[in-house]
């Protein structure tokens, strides 16, 4: 645990909620106690405050709706992932046994997941102001960049363009997977071209889960 504040810059006056913060389900399940599902709830909501205020106050020429696809890029599972990589949080998660065989530890959004909780513990903790500190300490390069490509085409109209080059083929987006409570879904989502299965992409809303997918499919293709 030591090692986790040392590495986040942040010392927990209470040790448990940093403890509850790297606790995954299983682990939960299988030893009775409770998860960081609900840190990770409040941490999602703080995540975007923090960061549409960051915005707001450091990016006024950006319109409102530069200001949502700049906070769409950032606030995702790609990016907190990196953040979690970054601390070695895959170090100090508590995960169940079935869990750790399927190899849980490295699965990015287990990871992201605990970064949101982390988020949401450092608040309970120190406040808002020891929050925002983590949040822009670990993230404001990612914002830097998205700003800058803002205006890009965004990554479905890049990847239909690049496989209608040589005439028309039927691209198809679909979900494929949707868990979690209504205020905290995530969806998992398939492209195919011709009823060629490309890629496969997560997000918090469909909408995100197709731009992964797509994403990815863009990436096999270079």
């Amino acid at each position: 645990m030591e090692r986790v504040e040392k590495s986040i810059k942040y010392e927990f006056k209470n040790k448990e909620l940093l403890k509850k913060a790297l606790t995954h389900t299983s682990y939960a399940y299988e030893n009775k106690t409770e998860s960081n599902e609900k840190l990770e709830f409040l941490g999602d909501s703080i995540l975007e405050f923090i960061s549409s205020q960051y915005l707001y106050k450091y990016y006024p020429n950006l319109r409102e709706g530069e200001m949502t696809k700049v906070r769409a890029t950032v606030v995702c599972e790609e990016s907190l992932y990196k953040v979690a990589k970054l601390h070695d949080f895959s170090d100090f998660l508590y995960l169940g046994k079935s869990e750790q065989k399927m190899g849980g530890k490295n699965r990015p959004a287990i990871l992201a997941d605990s970064v949101e909780a982390i988020i949401a513990a450092i608040y309970l903790d120190g406040g808002i102001e020891e929050a925002e500190r983590f949040i822009i300490e670990n993230l404001k390069d990612e914002i830097e960049f998205a700003t800058k490509h803002v205006g890009d085409r965004d990554y479905k109209t890049v990847l239909q363009e690049k496989l209608q080059e040589h005439g028309d083929v039927k691209i198809e987006y679909e979900i494929i997977k949707e868990e979690g409570p209504d205020h905290n879904k995530k969806f998992e989502a398939r492209v195919s071209c011709d009823g060629k299965v490309l890629a496969e992409g997560k997000g918090k809303s469909k909408k995100e889960a197709h731009m992964d997918a797509a994403k990815k499919a863009l990436a096999k293709l270079k």
